[in-house]
This record gives C-alpha cells, structure tokens and sequence, in this order.
C-alpha cells in the first residue's frame, strides 16, 4: 500500500522558512513534487523533481522555494524561503509509481503576521 506522509507545515511570518518533507512508501517512484491549494483556488503544482535531480518550479515561487529529494529514503523536501501570505495553502506531496501518481494528506502552510 502506498503512502505519503508530509510534514514541517505552520504558521510562519512574511518573510520566514519553511522546510516541507514527504516520505514515500509502498512501491518504486519515479517523479516527486509538492502541488498547493488555497482556499478558492485551483490546486496548481508548486514544484517538481524527478529521479534524476532535474527540476521546475511554477513561476510564483522560482527563486524563493527550493525542491530536493533524497533517493535512498523516498523522501521529498521543500525549502521555502521569503514567504508570501498568498504562499499559504494547504501543500500535497505527490509521488509517480509506473501506473499512476499519488499524493499525501496535505500540510497546511499559513503566512501571516
């Protein structure tokens, strides 16, 4: 059975960081990443990684978040830096198995002073 467990959510101020984390268990991964969705909004990808080390980042976030993956543990992060109140959503890790993609419960993210 697949899973995905996230943490390193909260509350932090503008300006702050943020470090996100997503192990992943239960089969073979390929591409990693970390979508968001804000209350009203789409859930729109924030980042991605794939086995390879090779990156994108939705132009919103390039140059403040950072995404990195550690093989051996399946395991994803999520560095955000200078955070932005429209930065806070709840924040999905996903995961690509051969047949489909997954994604964790979510870890809510929330900038404000």
């Amino acid at each position: 059975q697949v899973q995905l467990v996230e943490s390193g959510g909260g509350l932090v101020q503008p300006g702050g960081s943020l470090r996100l984390s997503c192990t992943a268990s239960g089969d073979s991964f390929y591409g990693m990443g970390w979508d968001r969705q804000a209350p009203g909004k789409q859930r729109e990808l924030v980042a991605a990684i794939t086995s390879g080390g090779s990156t994108s980042y939705a132009n919103s976030v390039k140059g403040r978040f950072t995404i990195s993956r550690d093989n051996a543990k399946n395991t994803v992060y999520l560095q955000m830096n200078s955070l932005k109140p429209e930065d806070t959503a709840v924040y999905f890790c996903n995961a690509d198995a051969a047949f489909r993609r997954h994604w964790g419960q979510g870890t809510q993210v929330t900038v404000s002073s």
